[in-house]
Order: C-alpha cells, then structure tokens, then sequence
C-alpha cells in the first residue's frame, strides 16, 4: 500500500483502543488499561511489560490463537504486536512513541489520512436506480 516503516508502527498504535473478543476474531482482551483514550499508552506498553504467551483463560487452557499476556493476564497483545519490538527498525519507532506521544499523535495523523486518501477502487458499473 505504500507505507514506510514509520508509518506502518504509527498505524499500528490504533491498538490503544478497543479490545479482541473471541466471539469475533478468536483473541481475547484490550491492548491497554484505557481502552477507551487514544494515547502512546500502547507503545508505552509494548516497551515496559513483560509479555509472555498465553496459555491459560478463566481457569481453563487457552484454546484461542497464540497470543501475550502482560504479568497481570488483563492485556493482551497479538504476534504482529510483538513483531514491533522484535523488529529493530520498528523498535526504534516503538520507543520513540513510548516516550513522545506528540510525534505519535503527529504520525498517526499523517499516516491515517494517507490510508484515508487510498480510497476503495470500486468497478465501474451501472446503478441499479435510474432516478430519470
């Protein structure tokens, strides 16, 4: 789609709203504490928590796709997640949101209105409405 490395990881921080529910994607859990403010709190997250595999859920063995939990088991994130701060490219990237919300909150801006001006090539075809 034509998206360098900078713009890819600021994508990717749309993560700090929301959550997964198994019902719908198989994953469990939000991203952050504050599922409901856009923050840097997601790469904030990424760099600092411990992230290990997720093995079990309410009591029983987890059976969704592979996952992370932080120590708590209340935030999740998922393998693309990870890939951001295995990648050292992307980690760069990572840390500099962690610690500069301002340049997130830029780059989002900038990279979001990119992925807005793609648009959606519909075919061309006739309407099923003729209204003369």
């Amino acid at each position: 789609m034509g998206f360098n490395d900078r713009e890819i990881v600021a994508l990717l921080g749309a993560h700090a709203l929301g959550r997964c529910h198994t019902d719908r994607s198989g994953y469990w859990g939000p991203w952050t504490f504050a599922e409901n403010t856009f923050s840097n709190e997601y790469f904030r997250l990424l760099i600092e928590e411990r992230w290990s595999p997720k093995l079990s859920h309410n009591g029983k063995p987890w059976e969704g796709p592979d996952q992370f939990e932080d120590s708590t088991g209340k935030l999740m994130m998922l393998p693309s997640d990870m890939a951001l701060v295995q990648d050292p490219a992307f980690r760069k990237i990572v840390e500099l949101y962690a610690r500069d919300e301002d340049a997130f909150l830029k780059d989002f801006a900038s990279a979001f209105s990119k992925l807005l001006e793609l648009g959606v090539d519909f075919p061309s075809v006739k309407p099923w409405y003729k209204f003369w």
